[in-house]
């Protein structure tokens, strides 16, 4: 089982590329027997779509 760092690690990861059948499978193993690192991933997304967001109403095109 990975630890919840090397999990943190791979959620990060994963927002940004499709990770390989076995890091998947690790970190889905590990999302399901883990308290906390399932609330951190959904953080990341909300924080990511809030950037996205931000980002999208900031700009103004000339």
């Amino acid at each position: 089982m990975i630890t919840c760092e090397e999990a943190a690690r791979l959620i990060s990861d994963s927002l940004d590329r499709k990770l390989p059948l076995r890091q998947r499978v690790a970190l889905r193993m590990h999302l399901l027997m883990c308290k906390f690192c399932p609330t951190f991933r959904q953080q990341l997304i909300l924080l990511r779509d809030a950037a996205s967001r931000y980002r999208e109403e900031a700009y103004t095109p000339p």
